[in-house]
């Protein structure tokens, strides 16, 4: 969306979806996390990118076309050049004999309505569309990543009447993955040999997808060319090795950590994207509720004390710190993190690598730490006892600890670090907050659509109080379910969000740890304090449409009653 941002703000509060006394609090959320207004009003449900988009238009004096919901003809779609479009956000849209109606993020662009109207000898009718209906729109119309690969082979091949793998285009190949990666947000890359073909797949949204597949022979001039640059050696096949790339896109300057193994069929390649704006999240965005927005501010707003986030590997719990620390990441204070590895750049903190080979280890590394007059520290992960004794003093003596551990629940970590040989009293005098957490998939909001169950397939997998107390009693519940589009790539979802469990360790609970009971016990007082546990929240998303019942009951496994 490129209007501006006292434009838009001044269109909502003129439809009254936002009044003045929260435009400051938006704007300050906004400057700290590092995303535009519009990005925060979206994540917060203020109002919907179509309804917004009629909002500008309207003041604009321009007609408003969503694309998602227009039949664009192909040979009308590609009138301009993809990257063109991509460029300038703009796509023609529909025509007849004297006109074309081109769809655009700014439609007062003279120069751009007239290089059209050059190049297509056709009167320019622009339309106001936002940019992500754009985006959306240019991914539908997108050739399949298969389709491009085999063209760039046909025509090398048509050439030289043969492939070689010397003369095979690998750079435009490897390229092509990551630009493709990168527009369906993949978060990693598998290069994977296979005995007749390499496969190449996309995780995307936590699960991986089949994209590619190219001959065997190529295989190993791919790895060369992500090893060259990566500056790892290509004469070591037997062996693995770590390194990182950076790839230069339209988009940003992206990087890219490479993994490499040797597998049975030859080397297999992961390649994990770090692009910039995925580290632009806001707590609301990772789906926090305000009630737990709350706990959590509570929590970042003392000087000492730990803070941590729990759950299985994968499930976000790096990124809900990292996005704790940009809030508090302030010119008077002294950020020092270590980690293994560092995914993200911080402005203005002190990021540490973990390094054995030189025995920087999360110990060692935070006993340095404490000599460099911190304010705040993230420890990457507390995996041994050693490094629990350390965080824990560091919370103690007047530092802000922010850190990791795994566990299936906020509670159970409790145990956790009093089996790690933390006195039962150190915990409770050092905890501020827990927060458990797992990814689900969202509901893509391109094909979303209502779907009616009834109480006795719900309470098949909840228990009935807990229904009751979320949804109400009722003999059928509307929810939603994605029908599967261009843009989710017929799954029926797009993106995740965060199902939570946001534990604050109040002066019951402290009693609690301190007579060593279980994590069950501290569970059942949490939630008599107004605790949400995840299953709880994930019944809340299901119920707003913001996820489904089955990735619900797939990630939390929960029982029937």
């Amino acid at each position: 969306m490129q209007t501006a941002d006292n434009q838009i703000s001044n269109l909502l509060v003129e439809n009254g979806l936002l009044k003045d006394r929260d435009l400051q609090e938006i704007m300050l959320v906004a400057k700290n996390a590092g995303i535009s207004f519009y990005d925060v009003i979206i994540d917060k449900n203020i109002v919907t990118d179509e309804t917004l988009g009629q909002m500008v238009a309207a003041s604009t004096g321009y007609p408003f076309v969503i694309l998602s919901k227009t039949a664009i003809p192909d040979e009308l779609f590609h009138v301009t050049p993809e990257k063109v479009a991509r460029r300038l956000k703009v796509i023609a849209f529909a025509r007849d004999q004297t006109s074309i109606k081109l769809a655009m993020v700014n439609p007062n662009n003279k120069a751009v309505i007239a290089a059209f109207a050059k190049k297509t000898k056709a009167n320019i009718i622009p339309y106001f569309a936002t940019e992500k209906d754009i985006h959306n729109a240019l991914r539908m119309f997108r050739k399949d990543l298969q389709v491009v690969c085999d063209n760039l082979l046909k025509d090398e091949i048509n050439k030289s009447n043969t492939l070689t793998s010397d003369e095979a285009p690998i750079t435009k190949i490897v390229d092509l993955m990551v630009n493709y990666a990168y527009d369906d947000k993949a978060s990693d890359i598998h290069i994977e040999p296979e005995e007749k073909n390499s496969l190449i797949r996309f995780r995307i949204d936590g699960l991986l997808h089949d994209v590619l597949r190219v001959p065997k022979i190529l295989h190993d001039r791919i790895i060369a060319r992500i090893k060259v640059l990566s500056r790892l050696r290509t004469d070591e096949h037997l062996s693995a090795q770590d390194g990182k790339m950076k790839i230069k896109l339209q988009e940003e300057n992206l990087d890219i950590r490479v993994s490499i193994l040797p597998v049975t069929d030859g080397e297999k390649v992961v390649l994990r994207l770090l692009p910039s704006k995925s580290s632009q999240f806001t707590l609301t965005n990772l789906g926090l509720s305000d009630r737990d927005l709350v706990k959590v501010n509570k929590a970042i707003g003392k000087s000492y004390g730990m803070v941590l986030s729990t759950g299985p590997t994968g499930s976000g719990k790096t990124t809900i710190i990292y996005t704790i620390l940009k809030l508090i990441n302030i010119r008077e204070r002294n950020i020092t993190t270590i980690e293994d590895p560092v995914e993200y750049r911080i402005a203005g903190a002190n990021q540490i690598q973990v390094n054995p080979k030189t025995n920087l280890t999360f110990a060692a590394g935070l006993r340095s730490i404490l000599r460099q007059d911190p304010n705040i520290i993230f420890v990457g992960e507390i995996r041994d006892n050693e490094t629990a004794g350390i965080a824990v003093d560091a919370a103690l003596t007047g530092h802000l600890v922010l850190t990791t551990l795994h566990t299936n629940d906020a509670a159970t970590a409790i145990p956790r670090l009093i089996d790690m040989k933390v006195e039962p009293f150190l915990v409770a005098s050092t905890v501020n907050l827990i927060i458990a957490q797992r990814l689900v998939r969202k509901i893509c909001e391109m094909c979303k659509t209502p779907i009616n169950i009834p109480l006795s397939t719900l309470s098949q997998y909840f228990p009935l109080p807990m229904i009751k107390n979320n949804l109400g009693e009722q003999p059928q519940y509307t929810v939603f379910k994605g029908k599967g589009c261009k843009i989710c790539r017929n799954t029926g979802y797009s993106g995740r969000v965060g199902l939570f469990e946001v534990l604050e360790v109040s002066n019951e609970i402290k009693k609690l740890i301190t007579g060593k009971n279980d994590a069950e016990t501290i569970t059942r007082q949490a939630v008599k304090e107004g605790m949400k546990t995840m299953t709880e929240d994930g019944l809340d998303k299901i119920a707003r449409g913001v996820t489904s019942l089955e990735e619900v009951i797939r990630v939390t496994k929960v029982e029937s009653s």
